[in-house]
């Protein structure tokens, strides 16, 4: 996946045509990168997870890239022993979420303006605590 569109464009984008489910990005939660992965064609692979919301729930999956699609409590993804790590992982971040606030997890973005190019970029970071 090129990301010529920032993250959160490019998640809602791919689930919709992954899943027929449209959604809304909320933030970004976490960023796996990994150098010499095979099959990258000796690139990095970075594989970027957001939170989105959804705002329709009938799945239309595609079967070119889909097996099986279905929801699930987030609590499930965390019991499971069928999933991989990350999935696993970031289950147990989300139940966070829910529990504590996303204001705990969540990498937020705001678009600041380039100081050289006269454009602007997108800055994903936690929240600064509001100043008392």
């Amino acid at each position: 996946m090129c990301y010529k569109s920032p993250p959160g464009v490019t998640a809602v984008r791919e689930v919709f045509e992954e899943t027929g489910v449209r959604s809304e990005f909320r933030s970004l939660l976490s960023i796996r990168q990994q150098h010499q992965h095979p099959g990258a064609f000796g690139m990095s692979d970075m594989y970027i997870i957001c939170r989105l919301s959804p705002l329709t729930y009938d799945i239309n999956f595609c079967t070119h890239e889909c097996l099986r699609c279905e929801w699930l409590h987030v609590g499930e993804l965390t019991e499971t022993s069928s999933t991989t790590p990350i999935t696993s992982r970031v289950a147990r971040l989300l139940l966070h979420g829910l529990e504590q606030g996303f204001d705990k997890i969540d990498l937020t973005m705001e678009e600041l303006p380039a100081v050289y190019s006269g454009m602007f970029y997108q800055l994903y970071h936690r929240q600064l605590p509001a100043k008392s």
